[in-house]
């Protein structure tokens, strides 16, 4: 089950390397990040998903993120 914590802290600090994305299991937009990353754009783009996984609400989280979770 993942953890809306963890999805925050890893796209505050190893966000602009896509790993928050890798670890929700979007692996196609963890490679965008991944080969992009040079550019900076997908570290800016992680600092608004950090956001927006801070302010969601944990039911949609589950609701999203972990479909299978008897939710």
């Amino acid at each position: 089950m993942k953890s809306k914590f963890i999805t925050a802290m890893l796209a505050l600090f190893l966000g602009g390397l896509g790993i928050h994305r890798f670890y929700l299991g979007q692996n196609k937009r963890g490679l965008l990040y991944l080969l992009f990353c040079w550019t900076l754009i997908p570290s800016l783009i992680a600092c608004l998903d950090f956001f927006f996984f801070i302010f969601m609400s944990e039911d949609k989280f589950r609701y999203q993120y972990n479909p299978n979770s008897g939710f």
